[in-house]
């Protein structure tokens, strides 16, 4: 077990790490939300929509990338914590060679049946079926230069050499927002324009992660090889947790092709602009979430469970708190937020979307750092197997829903109420494999959140209610609610080691 020292330590580095991603999240939300915009003014709603559609599609590969990351991620974790460099390169190299033998996979399936699909089966506008399809190639390219960078993305994480993370990825959204700009004053053809710089600028960022590799994690100074131990392992490990991150897939790219069939690409591009906010917001999770989960893996590996067990808890809650920080003033100023920020491209509906997307964020993100635990288990077969199959009946049940006539965004609601069934799921089976406290769960998660949610919700309702809408209602919800929630995550969701660093940190900026 970890003395003090060491946890002291690894806390230090966890709020060093946070504090770089936290830099690289701010810039990335501002730079990808304009982006957006700027996107959708040079593209229109429709082009928009087929861009949506065609790299969904391409997405749909992404249960592959997904799967490999986090077991490429896992085993490198073991290894760094065991302190052996051998073992470590092992596992870089092989990691190598499986992205390069499911790459040329991917290529063939993908020449085969895309095309097919792109030409056949989208529902898109008229004369721009040719350009769809080149757009494909474009995207299934720019899916495999990603795929290829796994094993680079993992080393860094790993090593959480979040520094270099963070700056890489604010350059990556700097030329994105580069190319939508370049797009408004384009002669030519901008939807393909758009496909052909955003894989560009992947094979660009691929460079930038190998260079800074090699340099700097000495286990990428290495070649490809299928060392047999760890081909098998991590195939098996990567087979159980590709399996949920397969129903993930069918849930949201896949649900976005049953939207595009069912009523046209105008609802691709709301589906994606609800999920341009969603993943902005996600960001912030996904910061947090890199600084604690290799903590998470080491610590369960090296047998100091209960530090892994308390990162577990602290992840979920903090997810939690930043969604929600975010999701009350969507939830009652999303027009006026959305007009301010698209403007009048904006298609109608696009608000309802946001509000639920942000929704159904808060409910998956309620156990998302013991995903990570469970990983670090290694036992997760009959976890995945479980959890799949409970959450498999979105997609079902959507396509019933929509065959019947129901609106548009009602997959939402049924991502809702499924989830929240995936999650009581969940837990009982991360306790029995784990041996994780349930109880430990309800004190340090579940009733630190509830009383944030019930003032921040009431702080919102109550100046929504007696101010006249507009721009000046939206100012003021925003700053009443994150007021209230701020202020009662400080009486009531932190504990009192987390209150006593709130405060120091205080003292220091009142010192100065």
């Amino acid at each position: 077990m970890a003395g003090p020292s060491t946890i002291s330590e690894n806390s230090r580095r966890i709020a060093r790490n946070t504090l770089a991603l936290y830099f690289r999240m701010f810039l990335l939300m501002v730079i990808g939300l304009y982006t957006a915009r700027v996107v959708l003014n040079a593209l229109g709603a429709s082009d928009r929509g087929v861009y949506e559609a065609v790299a969904s599609f391409v997405s749909m590969m992404a249960i592959i990338t997904s799967s490999l990351s986090t077991a490429v991620s896992r085993f490198m974790a073991v290894e760094i914590g065991r302190g052996d460099l051998q073992s470590q390169k092992r596992v870089f190299a092989t990691a190598n060679g499986i992205m390069l033998l499911v790459s040329a996979v991917i290529l063939i399936l993908g020449e085969i049946v895309g095309p097919w699909y792109v030409g056949n089966v989208m529902n898109l506008p008229e004369g721009r079926t040719g350009v769809a399809q080149i757009l494909f190639q474009f995207s299934l390219v720019s899916f495999i230069i990603n795929l290829l960078s796994v094993p680079y993305n993992a080393a860094i994480i790993t090593r959480e050499k979040m520094g270099a993370f963070a700056v890489i990825g604010v350059v990556e959204g700097v030329f994105k927002l580069l190319i939508a700009l370049a797009l408004l004053k384009s002669p030519f053809d901008r939807l393909l324009l758009y496909g052909f710089l955003m894989m560009a600028v992947a094979l660009f960022i691929r460079i930038l992660y190998a260079i800074y590799c090699r340099k700097y994690c000495p286990e990428s100074r290495t070649g490809v090889s299928f060392d047999k131990a760890y081909f098998g392992k991590m195939f098996s490990f990567a087979g159980w947790n590709g399996l949920s991150f397969g129903v993930y897939m069918l849930n949201t790219q896949g649900i976005t092709q049953l939207i595009n069939l069912v009523f046209g690409v105008i609802y691709n591009t709301m589906r994606g602009l609800s999920l341009n906010v969603e993943m902005a917001v996600r960001q912030f999770v996904t910061n947090v979430l890199l600084a604690l989960n290799p903590q998470i893996t080491k610590s369960y590996s090296s047998g100091d469970r209960s530090y892994a067990f308390d990162l577990a808890c602290k992840g979920s809650k903090y997810a939690y708190l930043i969604i929600f920080l975010f999701f009350v003033p969507f939830l009652f100023e999303a027009e006026t937020i959305l007009g301010l920020w698209l403007g009048p491209e904006a298609p109608d509906g696009t608000a309802i979307f946001t509000k639920l997307a942000l929704v159904c964020a808060l409910m998956d993100l309620l156990l998302t750092s013991f995903s990570t635990l469970i990983q670090a288990n290694g036992n997760i077969r009959n976890f995945y197997i479980v959890v799949s199959s409970v959450t498999f009946l979105i997609f079902p049940i959507t396509f019933i829903l929509y065959k019947a006539g129901f609106p548009a965004h009602s997959f939402f609601y049924v991502f809702i109420g499924v989830y929240a069934l995936c999650n009581v799921v969940k837990l009982l089976i991360i306790s029995k494999v784990t041996g994780f406290p349930i109880r430990m769960y309800f004190k340090e998660v579940l009733w630190k959140v509830l009383p944030v949610t019930v003032f921040g919700l009431g702080a919102g309702f109550a100046v929504w209610k007696i101010m006249d809408p507009g721009i000046w209602r939206m100012v003021a919800v925003a700053s009443a609610s994150t007021f209230a929630i701020l202020a009662s995550t400080y009486f009531f969701g932190l504990s009192d080691g987390e209150k006593n660093f709130v405060r120091s940190k205080l003292d220091k900026i009142h010192l100065k």
